[in-house]
């Protein structure tokens, strides 16, 4: 155990630590379990470009009070040099364990120092959030998340002005303030109660949520009115728990029906492994719901609200759980269909995806005579994308989503909003009905019309240390020495997102990747038009495997193309896990 280490765990297990803090690591040094020690002390717990996100825990590594308090000294001290004390910072929680504690906390520590706060009373999705910043015109934003982690993570998630997560230059200048905080002794500190008495901390509540349904209305694209179609929804124990029921019903979906044993806030997540609606278990019981009362869809949120998954019942009874490309092509074809029969659709209409995204997604658009942008994986290069067509006026924001089950059909937020993502698919779902359509039918719709595209991802977890440095062998081993083939499939081309490059793999020629800022991804074309893409997890301690493969089905049986696609998906999942495993 080196010095630093060694030096840090003492500091922790004397006062200004609390006694339950000094007891936690003391518990530890007893048990002589040194692997769990070194874990915890090794490093600082990263702020990244999100902000923070990590287990639970006593430790410079671990989320608690005293990290936390000194990512938010080191966002005041930026805050501050920016002249954005009056302008103030909105916080935000979800229903984890620790949120309340450290959403208090650093609101009595932005208040102490001159910061004025907007505090949200109860707990609260993401996008409220983002749309509270944009509505109250403050210069920030905190949300007190780990999104979909397990349960024994927690997060804090920052964000700016126009509501978005951090994005250069302020994410690298929030970082260097951040390190700069090398002691609790630094942070400042006042009372949260008396900063609320002093006017320094509002609590605010119900106001923000009704003002974002007002803006939602004015989106729609149908009039409130009684619907007949029967939605099952969880909140997988987390914030959409009153709000979403509540939207719903506000545009006349009556029909609703709550997984009772997730419809509560709870930090632990009882009924899952995990709190996230892209994983097949934690759906479970809204599926069993769903075939008990004959619901037409179903629909998830994760702890924080900003993702969502579906399912629906099929044109045979049964119900399909769709992936997170094919609910962002379904919510995109429908809003430019219905804007474009409306004679809504904007001349200047844009498109916003992530690059590990679905390439239907782009086919769809450019259907509609729509632009297309590809941004980096992330919501916040979406939300930077958005930012610069307000700047410019020169595109039109209809739509904004990834692979990764996060969706924005509205421009009043700038984060992924499972919010008017649930009502918006509900929507569809309801006007499909009307016109005598079905959601599968609609899908092979898209897949005729744009062709058949399949994806699947990867995700190998690599914890700790030992984890970090096997994920670094990975993406060196395949950016210095790429295969020249997948499965027997030749690669045409690699595009290095890190050095920015683009390789054409039959005359060795490397030309600019532009437009975009630098990110440790690989990407590989192959001939046949499928692609895969591998990158680092920037949340969780994984790599992840990215798998897109397509064909046309404009004649044909599309069930037989799926089983062909999907066959040559394994074959190229197979060829990659053997390479992975020979480093």
């Amino acid at each position: 155990m080196d010095l630093i280490v060694q030096q840090r765990i003492e500091e922790w297990c004397h006062p200004p630590f609390d006694k339950d803090t000094i007891n936690e690591i003391q518990d530890l040094i007893r048990r002589n379990d040194k692997k769990e020690i070194h874990e915890r002390f090794y490093k600082m717990l990263d702020f990244g470009t999100g902000g923070l996100r990590g287990v639970i825990g006593a430790g410079t590594n671990r989320m608690n009070i005293y990290t936390v308090g000194m990512a938010t000294q080191g966002l005041a001290h930026y805050i501050r040099q920016n002249g954005g004390e009056k302008a103030g910072v909105v916080i935000a929680r979800d229903s984890r364990r620790m949120s309340d504690a450290f959403a208090r906390e650093a609101a009595a520590i932005l208040a102490a120092n001159g910061i004025c706060v907007y505090f949200f009373d109860d707990i609260t999705p993401t996008p409220i959030c983002s749309f509270a910043i944009r509505e109250l015109r403050a210069v920030s934003g905190i949300v007190i998340t780990a999104s979909h982690n397990p349960p024994e993570y927690n997060g804090y998630k920052v964000y700016w002005d126009d509501g978005g997560q951090v994005v250069p230059p302020h994410d690298s200048e929030i970082i260097e303030e951040v390190r700069k905080i090398d002691s609790i002794g630094t942070i400042k500190k006042t009372s949260f109660d008396d900063a609320v008495k002093s006017g320094l901390i509002t609590i605010i509540g119900n106001d923000i949520t009704e003002r974002y349904i007002s803006r939602l209305e004015t989106k729609a694209l149908r009039p409130a009115k009684a619907s007949g179609t029967s939605i099952v929804y969880t909140p997988l124990h987390g914030t959409g728990y009153t709000i979403i029921p509540k939207v719903l019903r506000r545009f006349g979906f009556e029909n609703i029906h709550l997984v009772e044993p997730q419809a509560r806030p709870d930090g632990n997540f009882p009924t899952v492994k995990s709190p996230n609606p892209e994983e097949r278990e934690a759906l479970t019981l809204a599926i069993e719901l769903a075939k008990k009362v004959n619901a037409d869809i179903f629909l998830a949120t994760d702890p924080d609200a900003d993702r969502m998954g579906v399912g629906f019942r099929t044109d045979t009874g049964a119900y399909e759980i769709i992936n997170g490309n094919q609910i962002g092509a379904m919510l995109e074809y429908y809003m430019l269909l219905r804007l474009s029969q409306m004679n809504r659709l904007p001349e200047n209409a844009a498109i916003v995806k992530t690059i590990v995204t679905s390439d239907i997604q782009d086919k769809i658009a450019q259907g509609f005579n729509c632009s297309v942008d590809n941004v980096l994986t992330g919501f916040k290069w979406i939300a930077m994308k958005m930012k610069e067509y307000d700047v410019s006026a020169s595109r039109t924001f209809i739509f904004g989503g990834e692979e990764s089950y996060g969706y924005l059909p509205v421009d009043f937020v700038r984060d992924k909003d499972s919010i008017s993502s649930c009502y918006f698919f509900a929507e569809m779902v309801d006007w499909l009905k009307e016109n005598g359509k079905t959601p599968d039918g609609f899908l092979d719709e898209i897949y005729r019309r744009f062709g058949l595209y399949l994806e699947d991802l990867h995700s190998i977890t690599l914890k700790g240390v030992d984890g970090m440095e096997k994920i670094g062998v990975i993406m060196k081993s395949f950016r210095n020495s790429p295969p020249s083939d997948f499965d027997g499939t030749p690669i045409r081309k690699i595009v290095d997102m890190k050095h920015l490059t683009v390789t054409d793999t039959s005359t060795g020629e490397r030309t600019p990747v532009t437009g975009l800022p630098g990110s440790n991804v690989l990407q590989f074309f192959l001939d046949d038009g499928s692609k895969i893409t591998m990158r680092p997890s920037g949340t969780e301690p994984k790599i992840k495997f990215y798998f897109s493969v397509n064909r046309d089905v404009t004649h044909g049986n599309i069930d037989d193309a799926k089983l062909e696609l999907k066959r040559k998906i394994e074959g190229y999942k197979k060829d990659l896990n053997a390479r992975v495993a020979s480093l």
